[in-house]
């Protein structure tokens, strides 16, 4: 029987105004993008003898977000939520999937113009991000649709509801 790949996550804070959520909520809700898409993953990493997928996750305020927008996507402003794809397989056993940076005055305003409660609006940037991170993608309409479905799938399982309605 092959071992379970384990989930690991690094959280930081630059930021944690106006709210932010825990370590523990964040990884939850990554978590709960992850651990489906692991298992999915498991035979051909546990092959080559993967045994963790790692994850960062940076919580920062609107100047680093900006900045970050800029330099990577040609955005002067700042944004929600950034995803930087990982170095992948390391000779230690880790898959190094990626890197979110969620910017929390952008969330919070976010929130705030869309009726949403900052723990809802933030599980959604959380789960959005991982997606982007395993290939999913919202260019075209039907790449939208694909996303938006599997993120109102998830985020129904942790208990919130339909970001999109």
């Amino acid at each position: 029987m092959m071992p379970a790949l384990r989930l690991e996550f690094d959280v930081s804070y630059a930021a944690r105004k106006p709210w932010v959520p825990s370590a523990r909520r964040l990884t939850k809700w990554a978590g709960a993008v992850l651990a489906p898409a692991t298992l999915a993953l498991a035979p051909a990493a546990s092959a080559r003898g993967r045994q963790a997928v790692a994850l960062s996750i940076r919580v920062v305020g609107a100047a680093r977000s900006r900045s970050l927008n800029l330099h990577y996507r040609h955005k002067n402003k700042p944004t929600n939520v950034l995803s930087f794809n990982g170095a992948g397989a390391a000779p230690d056993g880790r898959y190094f999937l990626g890197e979110l940076v969620i910017c929390a005055p952008v969330v919070a305003r976010e929130a705030l113009t869309q009726g949403k409660t900052l723990e809802s609006h933030w599980a959604h940037m959380t789960v959005h991000g991982v997606l982007h991170l395993l290939g999913l993608d919202h260019e075209s309409r039907g790449e939208a649709v694909r996303m938006e479905a599997k993120e109102v799938q998830i985020l129904d399982q942790l208990g919130f509801s339909d970001p999109y309605r």
